[in-house]
């Protein structure tokens, strides 16, 4: 080797090798232009490396540039360097099992990332990859060359010690990646603790992450731990900003004399608020009477957050960043500082509220006629709970229905109208076919210290039926009226079943003698009169779920495609605004039109639409009010269509967030019942085993197909079923069965079944052999996904 090309070697290389060679940036630079090509004997002469080894070394160090993206390969010219038309860009997508996705910026089928390229990076990044060929399942690969933008700055996971180096085992099963925490960096934490860590330094081709650890959670059982790691796992916000929070408190905890001016005053009605009885904020408020002609007049009161919440104000920036109010077992992270989510907005009894009134004419068929808006004042006369209400309306013979009457004599008449009312929209309902999935849910019950003393069904009674239809009515009223005025907004959209979940859906449904119909284009009305007749079957359950899980997500939107569930063509959030950012901005459009209307004519004119009464009173409405955005209501369409996927998406976190709870205290449940036989029902059935849903817990965990140890199972996918070779014996979605706990892994959420009898199996008829050959078989099938 020359002297010159020895200048080229790191002085890492010659520590590391005993034949070293120049280093990567030198071997880059020998491409002095682009497109030029060069092989790996014409590299060599160029390097006067002429040693077998020194040979050697150089092939393995081109290897190593191609694979890490720093040299392109082709086999009849040589090495190049990548440029910009050999590279693809999108954002990375973790998978539990370790490998990933690449999502193309362009669009186009996702690329799959190797176990080894998910070290390199963290879900969420930007990259620059170039695509490297397919793998067995024909899907193309990709490798990352560059980290574009970096999503990652936090972490929270347990931290653990090996060999005396502490790294950090993330809590996200979607990152693959460990994080090495120097000792000096760990701030008093110790192994087997959560804590959150600060990412120092990102992975590379060569080295794990680093960080620090910022915050020291504590220990993993300790009561709260499954709360406080879902915070900062889905990075909720959950730390209040001073300026917030002084906004809050400067605003009182009494309503101003001031403020109760040029408002509808409502404090002789008898408003009630109906909640749970561990509810803290109160949005809402109901009220209604006969009317002399027939039918009834429906007030629904709701907290009005407008009023207090301005655009672009500490308060409403730090609302719109979290978009909602993120509800765990016990336990609430709020969209506004308590000062005004459980004081002064919340419509608590016997005290003076600020509201956006929403007034209804429904007549005897349950259908409604006329509707106006209005800003007002209430007294609320009474808090109530599901429980009292429902005593009061369907058992008012018993001690707690006869409490109620006893002690709320001056509105249970009211109560009895609200429940009259209630059946009549119930019957509209039925008649116009939304669908009622009437989904089973539970409570978990804590001790003092907040260890699970039980996991109980909530029974939902008549009076959460009729608080959640008073809601409805609510809801379809102001999405008619913002589509009437062609307000920019938010409406909730629910899309109907894509063709590939029905054709599974019919194909699941044809195993139990069912049939859904409607065609390719199904109405609610045909899914609720299949759910009507499943009647008391023992797979109901399983049913509802499967035809649950045909129908897409609801989500928000700035254009009003219709909700498919509830079988509205218009359906928008006005109800919750103390908890919900969607519905803050919905009061803020209506009250946009209400202040800048003479006396509430824009209001009148409007209602006369909806009653089929006058000319053209929206367009009177535009040219008299115009709608542009101003400082109360400074949104245009493009504004709302931002709001519209950051309201989705925040909402879909905190979904995600309370799943992550529910799945850690189940497994903290079940960790005491090791040993313990349940009955449940067959919820999935996958080539590797059998996901069992316990009756009224809810906990779900798995029997591996290896514990089926009397056959040899093969999967059918389109029965979803496990057929046993031998015996034919068969499980299926929606079968009753017995399991024993064997196993729960807390660190992974995973619950492990096996089946609890000797007759482990029901007999099935021998399956025909389909077209194409047998089902795939199972044997040593690999791990379930979380």
């Amino acid at each position: 080797m020359s002297i010159d090309t020895k200048t080229a070697i790191n002085a890492a290389d010659f520590e590391k090798y005993s034949n070293p060679i120049p280093g990567r940036e030198y071997i880059m630079g020998l491409f002095d232009e682009p497109g030029k090509f060069l092989n790996r004997e014409q590299l060599g002469k160029t390097l006067k490396l002429f040693d077998d080894e020194e040979k050697e070394a150089l092939r393995r160090r081109l290897r190593a540039m191609e694979r890490d993206g720093q040299l392109n390969f082709d086999p009849r010219k040589g090495y190049s360097l990548l440029t910009s038309q050999d590279m693809v860009e999108g954002k990375i997508i973790g998978h539990p099992d370790g490998f990933g996705f690449l999502s193309i910026d362009q669009g186009g089928d996702d690329l799959f990332l190797h176990d080894s390229q998910m070290l390199k990076a963290f879900p969420g990044d930007r990259v620059q990859a170039r695509i490297t060929g397919t793998d067995r399942r024909g899907r193309q690969e990709a490798q990352i060359v560059n980290v574009l933008e970096k999503n990652m700055t936090e972490l929270v996971g347990r931290l653990r010690v090996e060999d005396g180096e502490y790294y950090l085992q993330p809590e996200n099963s979607r990152i693959c990646n460990e994080i090495d925490i120097p000792d000096d960096q760990l701030k008093g934490a110790q192994a087997g603790q959560y804590v959150t860590v600060e990412i120092t330094e990102y992975p590379c081709n060569r080295f794990n992450a680093e960080g620090r650890v910022v915050e020291i959670l504590g220990d993993s059982m300790a009561p709260g731990m499954e709360i406080d790691v879902a915070i900062r796992n889905h990075d909720i916000p959950h730390k209040w900003p001073k300026d917030a929070l002084a906004a809050a408190e400067a605003l009182g905890e009494e309503v101003k004399e001031t403020d109760k001016q040029h408002r509808a005053d409502l404090r002789a009605l008898p408003f009630v608020t109906i909640d749970g009885e561990d509810a803290r904020d109160f949005d809402d408020a109901v009220y209604c009477e006969k009317r002399k002609s027939g039918g009834w007049r429906l007030f629904v009161a709701i907290a009005d957050v407008s009023h207090y919440v301005a655009p672009g104000s500490a308060l409403d920036q730090e609302a719109a960043e979290r978009g909602t109010s993120v509800y765990f077992p016990g336990h609430v992270v709020p969209m506004l500082p308590e000062a005004l989510s459980n004081g002064l907005c919340s419509l608590n009894p016997h005290v003076d509220r600020l509201v956006m009134v929403c007034e209804m004419a429904i007549n005897s068929a349950g259908k409604m006629t006329s509707y106006k808006f209005s800003e007002g004042i209430i007294h609320s006369h009474a808090r109530l709970t599901y429980t009292q209400v429902g005593a009061l309306v369907s058992a008012p013979e018993t001690e707690l229905g006869r409490a109620v009457a006893r002690n709320h004599t001056d509105v249970v008449p009211h109560i009895h109208s609200l429940h009259h009312l209630y059946a009549v929209l119930r019957k509209a309902r039925t008649k116009r076919g939304s669908i009622d999935f009437e989904k089973q849910e539970v409570q978990f019950k804590f001790t003092e210290d907040r260890k699970i003393e039980s996991i109980v069904p909530v029974v939902r009674n008549d009076a959460h039926k009729m608080i959640e239809e008073f809601m409805l009515c609510a809801n379809v009223a102001t999405a008619q009226f913002l589509e009437k005025l062609e307000i920019p907004a938010l409406y909730r959209v629910h899309e109907g079943p894509v063709e590939k979940k029905l054709t599974n859906l019919r194909a699941f449904l044809g195993e139990r003698g069912l049939n859904l119909a409607g065609g390719e284009k199904p109405t609610p009305a045909h899914y609720d009169r299949l759910l009507k007749g499943l009647g008391e079957r023992p797979d109901a359950q399983i049913i509802r779920m499967m035809m649950l899980r045909s129908l897409s997500q609801a989500e928000y939107s700035s254009d009003n495609q219709g909700h498919f569930g509830l079988a509205y063509p218009a359906y928008a959030h006005f109800t919750s605004p103390i908890r919900r950012y969607p519905d803050l901005l919905v009061h803020r459009a209506i009250r946009s039109v209400i202040r800048r209307s003479e006396s509430g004519s824009v209001i009148r004119r409007a209602l006369k639409k909806v009653t089929g009464v006058g000319s053209d009173p929206v367009q009177r409405i535009k040219n008299a009010t115009p709608l542009a955005p101003g400082n109360s209501y400074p949104y245009d369409l493009a504004a709302m269509k931002n709001l519209a996927e950051h309201c989705s998406t925040v909402s879909r976190r905190a979904d995600k967030a309370g799943w992550d709870v529910e799945a850690w205290l189940k497994c903290e449940y079940m960790q005491d019942h090791v040993g313990d036989v349940f009955s449940g029902v067959i919820s999935t059935v996958t080539n590797f085993g059998l996901f069992i849903e316990l009756d009224d817990t809810q906990v779900e965990g798995l029997v591996h197909v290896t514990a089926l140890n009397n056959d040899y199972y093969q999967f059918d996918a389109a029965q979803q079923r496990l057929v046993g070779e031998r015996t034919h014996a068969s499980f299926g979605i929606g079968d009753k069965i017995n399991i024993r706990v064997v196993r729960v892994d807390m660190d992974q959420r995973k619950i492990e079944f096996e089946l609890a009898v000797k007759d482990e199996v029901q007999s099935a008829p021998k399956p025909r052999k389909r077209k194409g050959g047998r089902g795939k078989s199972v044997k040593g099938a690999g791990k379930a996904p979380r």
